[in-house]
């Protein structure tokens, strides 16, 4: 009597499909219909607003989770791209009337030719003296390119806040001008993103990323240029940052360097940490868990506040401390993140009845 043991594949083609079983089909079908209607027309703006942070989020990481996690190139300083991206993007619309997705694509090579820039010498460093250099990329240009040359060109002086009327986000006859607009936009950018990586990872440059991780002398002796496939890393994450930025852009219509400072590049770090380094899922559930703490964490403070003064005040000093503690506790009891995690349920599920 033959028995399931887990799901099997007959060729190569079933054991790389996207989505390899009619289970798997159903609930991702299930999952896109719920992120692309149900919540657009039960959720209220509030929580939309919630879930284009979640959004943010999860493209800011992406390209902090190609550098560290596919690569092994420790980046402390993968706000500014995303910063130049956006100030490239919005710069394009301000003063040269450049359509918004043209003016999206600019933003997005800027940054990436940005962190090329700054990969230059991170090509030949290691370690300490890596994290040292990207940091210099993100002080020197969010401190200098951003607030002193950059923003006072919107006329505002320097570190100016740059605006850019909602109306002119328009894609075709679609103008993305509400909170709602702005979470469909997002939806569509993940998606796009996650396919990209996906593919990427499956690719002769995904496995010379992950060979030079493993172990870069080895991959220079098989033939794997290191110079060439660190260079791109750094571009393609770079763009992915732009990405980010070219989207936070139109969730709030402002761009500023105040956005973009050294704190945002520690929370990505501490995102994929969180959420699993090297996984592909890993930024998603890091980006989820660690905005849904906060907000829990803000929706307690509040009712506080009018028991406790100065309660709301506090909250900056209190998300830092709860950022903290979670990197240490999942550093501690869960290290491989929460995506190892939800590798086990699946595995569990897809193996049921016989999970043991």
């Amino acid at each position: 009597m033959k028995l399931p043991t887990g799901v099997h594949f007959d060729n190569y083609e079933a054991d790389h499909a996207w989505w390899k079983t009619r289970f798997v089909w159903i609930r991702m079908v299930l999952l896109l219909f719920v992120l692309l209607w149900v919540i657009p027309q039960f959720v209220g703006d509030y929580w939309l607003s919630f879930l284009n942070m979640v959004g943010y989020t999860i493209l800011g990481a992406a390209g902090v989770q190609l550098l560290i996690g596919y690569t092994g190139l420790i980046t402390l300083g993968h706000a500014a791209p995303i910063g130049f991206g956006a100030f490239a993007c919005a710069l394009s619309m301000y003063l040269f009337n450049i359509p918004y997705l043209l003016s999206f694509l600019i933003g997005m090579i800027a940054a990436g030719l940005l962190s090329l820039l700054f990969g230059l010498p991170c090509v030949r460093v290691k370690g300490f003296y890596l994290i040292m250099t990207t940091m210099a990329m993100q002080f020197i240009t969010v401190d200098v390119i951003l607030t002193q040359f950059l923003g006072p060109l919107a006329g505002k002086g320097r570190g100016g806040v740059l605006a850019i009327e909602p109306g002119m986000f328009s894609i075709g006859p679609w103008v993305i001008y509400s909170v709602k607009d702005a979470y469909i936009w997002m939806i569509i950018i993940c998606i796009i993103v996650q396919v990209f990586m996906a593919n990427l990872m499956r690719t002769r440059v995904g496995r010379a990323w992950m060979a030079i991780r493993d172990n870069d002398i080895a991959a220079e002796a098989l033939g794997v240029n290191i110079v060439y496939y660190k260079l791109l890393a750094f571009f393609i994450a770079g763009a992915l940052g732009g990405v980010a930025g070219c989207y936070w852009l139109t969730n709030l219509s402002i761009v500023s360097p105040e956005h973009f400072m050294f704190p945002w590049s520690l929370w990505l770090v501490g995102v994929i940490l969180i959420g699993g380094v090297g996984s592909l899922y890993g930024h998603i559930f890091g980006a989820i868990f660690m905005t849904g703490v906060l907000e829990v964490v803000k929706l307690v403070l509040v009712p506080l506040a009018d028991i406790i003064p100065g309660t709301m005040e506090k909250f900056l000093y209190i998300k830092d401390l709860v950022f903290g503690l979670a990197i240490i506790l999942f550093l501690i009891f869960e290290p491989n993140g929460i995506s190892y995690r939800w590798w086990q349920i699946k595995n569990y599920i897809h193996l049921w009845p016989f999970s043991y």
